[in-house]
């Protein structure tokens, strides 16, 4: 482990004399790496996120299965410009601001609600 340590330290001692410096030696370049890399990774991917739910809840009609940020599935029943109203069952309406809308659900893809409602009608 000691010689290592050495040969490491002998080649940062080398590096220091030499007067070349390698582009990424620079701390200036490798705090913009970082930040590029960081960009990529986490904020850009974020962002378009952000866009494809803002388009999602622009485009809310009436009929439209969604889940809202606190997990309750529903029906939107009424759209106003910034509010939407779901009928959570036949007679129970809540008003939600529009960016509490999670997701929407296709209309083709069956929800746990659909599953209970069909089981109930069985039985």
């Amino acid at each position: 482990m000691n010689t290592t340590i050495n040969i490491l330290a002998q080649a940062a001692e080398s590096g220091g004399k030499s007067g070349s410096s390698s582009l990424f030696g620079s701390p200036i370049v490798m705090m913009i790496l970082m930040f590029v890399i960081f960009w990529v990774i986490l904020i850009r991917p974020q962002q378009k996120q952000r866009k494809a739910l803002a388009a999602k809840q622009a485009a809310l009609k009436k009929g439209d299965k969604v889940v809202t940020i606190g997990g309750m599935h529903a029906t939107v029943n009424a759209i106003s410009e910034t509010t939407v109203s779901l009928k959570l069952s036949e007679g129970t309406f809540v008003k939600y601001d529009k960016t509490a809308i999670a997701s929407v659900i296709p209309s083709g893809a069956k929800t746990d609600n659909d599953q209970i409602s069909n089981d109930d009608s069985k039985g």
